[in-house]
């Protein structure tokens, strides 16, 4: 796939593009269908199929503090590639594109620039300013210009409705199976491994820290079994999410407890994929109350993880 950062990286249009726009936060299975449709019509159409966002999130230009966002541009451009999307424009958002009218910036930029031919987008996608692009502006502009539009009706998952807002819900929720399910893959957090006060060496459960910061979408508060992603290799674990209450903690932290593993990650990046919400977190009168459930975790992380295992959830995540 190839990646676009900029409009002036396109030197020329796309051959017969097939085209999906929007936000794509999260990359979910909703998402997803769109991106088949678009591989879909670019192969019957004989032309490049090429999928459209934005960076930063429009929503984080337009009202700073209304959003978190399920997965960092990097974490969406990994998704959109795995989708077989040939060519990504990611288009820098400012307060000057979301001023253009819905008519100019399909001029200008999706038939212009990117060679638009048809269109595929969400049920409830609109563009330009004030949002005045919606479905029936853009069939009506399409009829006129000479590009098709195809509406992805909504995309359910157990009669729950796949949507960003959605998934959003369930995370702080805690409820990581349910976000699996509207994914397609675990929820994911990353960083770079912080040096801690070694409490957990200490304990004999040796942690991998990463601080977490709290205007981004932050999971429940409690212990997760997780899978942990480091050079290639993927480890079981469990995870503390919050403030570690036992020693007063003040700093939103995820403290990772890797099993069969060793190796000095400090300063080295991490992924950590939750699996299952086990507790919440608690204040323990002592150190050896601590160890005493953090052994019974472990041992319910290692059925959760086998079970996992079985039914091959595993199998793949990076």
């Amino acid at each position: 796939m190839k990646i676009y950062r900029n409009l002036d990286e396109i030197t020329a249009p796309f051959a017969n593009a097939q085209v999906t726009i929007g936000n794509f936060d999260g990359v979910h299975l909703g998402h997803k269908v769109l991106f088949e449709k678009v591989v879909e019509q670019a192969h019957q159409e004989q032309g490049t199929s090429v999928a459209v966002t934005f960076d930063p999130h429009p929503l984080k230009v337009l009202s700073p503090n209304g959003i978190r966002l399920i997965s960092t541009t990097a974490q969406k451009v990994e998704q959109i590639k795995r989708a077989g999307i040939e060519a990504l424009v990611i288009i820098p958002f400012t307060r000057e594109v979301a001023s253009t009218p819905a008519e100019v910036f399909v001029d200008t930029i999706l038939r212009q620039k990117i060679g638009l031919k048809g269109l595929v987008i969400g049920y409830d996608y609109a563009l330009g300013k004030g949002r005045q692009g919606d479905i029936a502006f853009l069939r009506k502009l399409g009829e006129e210009k000479g590009f098709s539009v195809e509406v992805i009706e909504p995309h359910y998952v157990d009669n729950d409705l796949v949507s960003s807002t959605r998934i959003r819900e369930l995370v702080t929720a805690g409820r990581m199976r349910d976000v699996y399910k509207l994914l397609g893959r675990f929820y994911q957090i990353r960083g770079i491994v912080q040096p801690g006060q070694r409490r957990g060496r200490k304990l004999g459960f040796p942690t991998a820290n990463l601080c977490l910061s709290e205007e981004d979408l932050c999971p429940k508060s409690g212990v997760y079994v997780t899978q942990v992603l480091y050079d290639g290799k993927q480890y079981g674990g469990v995870a503390n999410i919050g403030y570690n209450p036992t020693f007063g903690v003040n700093e939103l932290v995820a403290e990772t407890h890797i099993f069969d593993f060793n190796a000095d990650v400090y300063g080295k990046p991490l992924k950590i994929n939750l699996l299952r919400y086990l507790r919440t977190e608690m204040a323990f009168e002592s150190a050896e109350a601590l160890v005493h459930q953090i052994s019974k975790d472990v041992a319910v992380a290692h059925k959760v993880l086998a079970q996992a295992r079985e039914k091959k959830l595993i199998a793949y995540q990076v």
